[in-house]
């Protein structure tokens, strides 16, 4: 069975490189999400509020929720409030986001445990996914189009996680 979950962790071109890059994950695309409108483009979405995010469409079959966001936890500072690498604003704050309501109860669990590790406060928000706006064309695989592109995560440093 195929899942989807909305994953913003700073600039979308990296989040999605890596993503690309992990078994089980059939799909991503980039976007807009959970701004204070239905729709935005890059241009203006300081002002729309919307979060750069990738829409991560995983195979069940292959792995989990809670390895996706293991993924997630990895490749992002937790810590860090709308910030990501040397991306400032709030569209490059941290984010876990879902129509499914159980698929938040358990981003929600898997945070909390994080927690529980940690000394500094968590600073991912999990939310409902209100909107999702695609990005333009140009964004969509970028590092792909552009092997020398910005990008603020290692891509080629995948861990092994349970699943």
């Amino acid at each position: 069975m195929r899942k989807e979950i909305y994953l913003a962790g700073g600039c979308f071109w990296g989040v999605e490189g890596y993503f690309k890059n992990i078994k089980g994950v059939v799909d991503t695309q980039v976007g807009y999400a959970n701004g204070n409108r239905d729709n935005t483009f890059y241009e203006i979405v300081r002002i729309t509020k919307h979060a750069e995010t990738v829409k991560v469409v995983y195979d069940t079959d292959i792995t989990n929720l809670e390895t996706i966001l293991e993924y997630f936890y990895y490749i992002i500072d937790p810590f860090s409030i709308n910030r990501q690498g040397n991306d400032i604003g709030l569209q490059y704050r941290s984010g876990i986001y879902s129509k499914d309501s159980k698929d938040l109860d358990k981003a929600k669990e898997f945070i909390d445990n994080k927690q529980k590790k940690e000394e500094r406060k968590i600073e991912i928000e999990v939310k409902e996914l209100k909107n999702f706006v695609l990005a333009e064309d140009y964004h969509q695989d970028y590092l792909d189009k552009n092997p020398g592109g910005y990008c603020h995560i290692n891509l080629n440093d995948i861990p092994e996680f349970d699943n």
